[in-house]
């Protein structure tokens, strides 16, 4: 009995013993490492045993270490820019894996309007630019990511404000109306283009100048920026493409265990460039130079500008949690900015919140759902900086004029504001204006699919973008602004306040389907359809008054004044609110992809667009392209030596433009104070697209083995149809009404772009590369019925002015006033044509450069990049009103560059436009420049950690004497006029470009950041 017993146990034993046995021969460890094919590693890289969802991640150093079956025999590596390759891990324990990211030139895919392609399929002017490849710094949105990156386009920032919008052409400009600015398309769904941050018009100091609408994304969520810039690729986006369209594809989750990603940075910023003003010695020196005497002389020395300046500061902080399996991937991410302005009193602050899935469900796993959605808030602090105010009245221009002799503060340390003077204390005007806002913005998108068949699948897109403002701004009683009151009865002043509220909200729904298939061993086809429906709607509401009249306007209770505006005089109080009307847009298109022998590709597109907007006769446009390629590389007859790969393109198409205001073909009223209804715009039946049509010629070229790789093209663009209102010719009309129309003009853009990278040295320890792009830009405008003019000029003497026109023969705004001659040895200026008006230069550049250049010795890497344009001319608005001679007269600063002039000008001389102001608008910029370490694994926590210290505008090469030649201060406000013959518009929305006026400085920052996962 005890023997059967002891026998059974030791059969259960030796099962156990042999279960173990069997159990530890089933896994085994591999190791191995992912490098380049320079020999660097590339941390982060995904490693998954095929067939399971077993895998892991390489570390900072390349190595990873995984657990496989015994039976397992392949590995796949990938990594976002290389090729996924497929490892034998047959019978071996340790492996090298090599990714070739030359090789990607033909096997990669490349993101196109709703889908990819494969990037030896591609037939347009596509550039590609990946995470590892953007600016570094701190950027509040991510157009400043490829800023001097991409050929053919310039990213200028209009304002050095943290969160100011900036200016992108691509390919050169061609608004006649609105932006022109490119469309944006976010992980498949086109952005409205506006910006819910409610604007404002503060009596006597003007529009403070907008935001960017792209500040709800954060930067740090970006995996990479596509920019389509010939019609052939962006036809598929039909009337809303006509400026070029950039696609942003935010982080996707990888495959393997749950990864923290963590980034923090802190910097510091200074301003980057001065305007000389004159200093308390120099200013007693011009005052004696132009025999004033020394009543303006009060015996003090400040810097207005420096009291108004800081050394600022900013945090940012980024986390990203991602993972998943090959049937679930994820990745949530969070983000806090908070970025302090130099001028104080401004900063920015951004809370973000982003979220990726995708999953996929059924056996086949054919059926699956991707779900994205930002989720953003920012709040900015906005100092009283406008784009059109008197010379005296925006804090820019305030500081500059400022007498350096005076004082700013009294002997008893209360601020010194001058009643009844022009001149306005800067640090003062800081301490009575406020104004905040808020912006909340949530982009949300779910997409289903279905893999029909291999090679066929259909995909449903359905997105809401909605975003809503509120802003609050109030200027106190007590400063010496001649402001609805605020000066009246000094030093008591009423008071003004404003609340502004608006709402975006845009819904998407689309439909595709796309096959994608070898049809033979010869001939790849690539095809898509599509339906979409687009559905636009914007509202808002404004309440501004002027405080009670009363001693004190609206007194100080220790609040806000925005807080209890109902306190305000009614008899001064404005109550507006508006709902533009809703506008729809539906769309089919088509496209398709064509490879015969990997040697002649063809693309054609096509897209229908149906939109609300446009008369009832003209409804619909139609936008076709096609385009073909030949790899010349890949023919028989071409020997592979020196020249690796040769790819010959050729395209055209059209694209369209709906940019103008919803209703705008409609009969339109607008409801006035006091019960007043007003004819705004007229009906319009057959108002239609403007059109842009576009041929291009491009070449892409590798040698020495892929280790310089380039494009060559050169473009044609055509603008026609123009979109504008016109106004109709009324006596004394309270408001005028405007008639959308098309005029016959052209606008005509063309020119070359060349890109170029190389690898310059490929060691093992040290590499160099460098890349370099380069556009030769001209533009013309043609057809013209009658001339507009733009760009209008603000400050003394000059209020009113426009200096730009648009004309036939002449580039786009280009500049048209005066001719200035010198001075005459009395110290008057002189007009050899008198006051004629002739063009006097042109404000576009004709050429952009930008250079990116990597030096990388083992864990220690050196990136600078920088951009530049040339070929252009400045107004400089801000030496023509607020720095000028004239100023001496009435205590207030002028710039050194007056007292230092060779002759000296007279007192008596006249301020006024001309091309005296017009400066060369050349120069060169040091982007950012930063040092970077791989410090690697740090134990068995801490992965991956990189050091670095960026510095952002080191410094600039210009003649220009303003604060900085990257600049677009918007100067087409202003109410619409009319020719009296013609009824033409001569302002009223019309954009300017390359006028400067006392804006917001540029700043240098340095940052100190830290990245690494767990």
């Amino acid at each position: 009995m005890n023997n059967v017993l002891f026998r059974k146990v030791r059969k259960l034993c030796y099962l156990l013993l042999l279960i173990a046995g069997i159990t530890h021969a089933q896994t085994r460890t591999v190791t191995g490492r992912v490098i380049d094919e320079k020999g660097d590693p590339i941390p982060g890289a995904t490693i998954q045993i095929k067939g399971t969802n077993s895998g892991t991640a390489a570390g900072a150093d390349g190595t990873f270490k995984v657990n496989a079956a015994d039976n397992a025999t392949t590995l796949i590596i990938s990594y976002v820019g290389y090729p996924r390759q497929e490892i034998s891990i047959a019978g071996k324990t340790n492996v090298t894996v090599v990714l070739q990211a030359n090789s990607t030139q033909l096997t990669d895919v490349v993101v196109v309007g709703y889908g990819t392609v494969r990037k030896k399929d591609l037939t347009g002017a596509v550039a590609s630019i990946q995470a590892k490849d953007f600016n570094k710094g701190t950027f509040t949105a991510p157009d400043q990511l490829v800023q001097g990156k991409v050929a053919g386009v310039q990213i200028v920032s209009n304002s050095g404000q943290p969160g100011a919008a900036t200016t992108v052409r691509i390919r050169g400009n061609a608004a006649l109306t609105g932006t022109g600015q490119p469309l944006y398309v976010v992980d498949g769904v086109p952005l409205d283009g506006r910006s819910a941050r409610p604007s404002v018009n503060v009596p006597e100091l003007g529009n403070i100048p907008g935001g960017n609408a792209l500040n709800f994304i954060n930067p740090f969520d970006i995996a990479s920026v596509d920019v389509l810039k010939d019609a052939s690729a962006t036809a598929i986006y039909g009337s809303r493409a006509a400026y070029g369209v950039v696609l942003i594809t935010t982080k996707r989750g990888q495959i393997g265990e749950p990864k923290l990603d963590i980034g923090a940075s802190v910097g510091v910023s200074n301003i980057m460039r001065r305007i000389d003003v004159l200093d308390g010695a120099q200013y007693r020196q011009a005052l004696q130079k132009w025999d004033l005497g020394t009543t303006n002389d009060k015996g003090a020395n400040v810097d207005a500008l420096d009291a108004i300046l800081r050394t600022a500061v900013t945090q940012n902080y980024n986390v990203g949690v991602s993972g998943g399996t090959e049937n679930a991937k994820y990745r949530v991410s969070g983000g806090m900015l908070d970025q302090q302005g130099i001028v104080k009193n401004s900063d920015f602050k951004k809370y973000s919140f982003g979220l990726n899935a995708g999953f996929k469900f059924l056996r086949s796993k054919r059926l699956g759902i991707d779900v994205n959605m930002i989720a953003n808030q920012y709040q900015e602090n906005i100092p009283p900086i406008s784009n059109d105010a008197g010379f005296s009245n925006s804090l820019i221009g305030q500081a500059l004029q400022w007498n350096p002799t005076e004082a700013l503060y009294n002997d008893d340390g209360t601020l010194n504001i001058k009643q009844g003077s022009s001149a306005v204390n800067p640090v003062a005007m800081l301490q009575v204006y406020h104004d905040k806002t808020k912006v909340t913005t949530i982009l949300a998108s779910v997409s289903p699919y279905f893999k029909i068949t291999n090679d066929l699948e259909y995909r449903m897109q359905y997105s809401v973008n909605y975003s809503s403002g509120n802003r609050r701004t109030s200027v106190e009683g007590g400063i010496n602004l001649n402001t609805f009151g605020i000066n009246v009865n000094p030093p008591s002043g009423l008071g003004w306040a404003n609340i502004g509220n608006t709402e975006l909200t845009t819904q998407q729904f689309t439909h595709t389907l796309t096959y994608n298939k070898a049809l033979t061993t010869n001939l790849h086809l690539n095809a898509l359809i599509g339906y979409e429906y687009m559905k636009f709607q914007n509202k808002g509401a404004y309440m501004n008054g002027l405080g009670p009249a009363q001693p004190g306007g609206f007194g100080n209770y220790g609040l806000d004044i925005t807080n209890y505006i109902q306190y305000s005089n009614a008899a001064g109080r404005v109550i507006t609110s508006f709902a533009d009307p809703i506008s729809e847009l539906q769309s089919y298109f088509g496209r398709v992809n064509l490879n015969l022998k990997d040697r002649y590709l063809l693309t054609g597109t096509l897209r229908s667009d149906g939109s609300t907007k446009f008369g009832r006769n003209n409804r619909y446009g139609y936008f076709p392209s096609f385009a073909v390629a030949w790899n010349i590389s890949n023919e028989s007859f071409f020997t592979k030596g020196f020249v690796t790969n040769l790819k010959l393109r050729g395209g055209w198409g059209r694209t369209g433009n709906q940019e103008f205001p919803a209703g705008g073909s409609q009969a339109r009223n607008s409801f006035l104070p006091n019960g007043v209804l007003s004819k705004t715009s007229n009906e319009n039946d057959d108002l239609k697209w403007q059109s842009d049509k576009q041929y291009n010629i491009g070449l892409d070229f590798s040698i020495i083995h892929d280790r310089i790789t380039g494009a060559v093209d050169y473009f044609n663009k055509t603008t026609s149809d123009l979109l504008y209102p016109t106004v109709a010719i009324q006596p004394a009309a309270s408001q005028s009404t405007i008639t959308w129309k098309n005029l016959d003009g052209q606008i005509i853009n063309k020119g070359f772009e060349v890109m170029v990278n190389a690898s310059i040295v490929q060691g093992k320890d040290f590499s160099w590369d460098l890349g370099v792009n380069a556009t030769f830009l001209k533009n013309n405008v043609s057809r013209m019925s009658a001339p507009i003019y733009t760009g209008q000029l603000n400050g003394q003497g000059v209020s009113g002015t426009l200096v730009e026109i648009i004309n036939n023969g002449l580039p786009i705004n280009g500049f048209y006033t005066r001719t200035y001659g010198g001075m005459d040895k009395d110290g008057q200026s002189i007009y050899p044509n008198g006051d004629s008006l002739s063009y006097q230069g042109n404000p576009n550049p004709t050429r952009l450069l930008g250079i990116t250049t990597t030096l990388a010795y083992k864990k220690l890497t050196l990136t600078a990049n920088m951009n530049g344009a040339f070929g252009h001319k400045i107004y400089n608005n801000t030496f023509n009103t607020v720095v000028n001679l004239s100023n001496l007269r009435a205590a207030r600063n002028i710039a050194v560059a007056v007292l230092d002039a060779p002759i000296q000008e007279a007192l008596s001389n006249r301020v006024t436009s001309s091309s005296r102001f017009i400066e060369n608008g050349n120069y060169m910029k040091m982007a950012n420049v930063t040092l970077s370490y791989t410090i690697g694994d740090i134990g068995n926590v801490i992965k991956g950690m990189n050091v670095y210290f960026t510095g952002q505008n080191l410094f600039v090469l210009t003649k220009f004497k303003g604060f900085d030649p990257e600049v677009n201060v918007d100067k087409s406000s202003g109410t619409p006029g009319a020719d009296a013959k013609t009824g033409i518009s001569t302002s009223g929305g019309v954009p300017s470009a390359g006028i400067e006026y006392q804006p917001y400085p540029s700043a240098r920052t340095f940052t100190l950041g830290v990245n690494f996962s767990l």
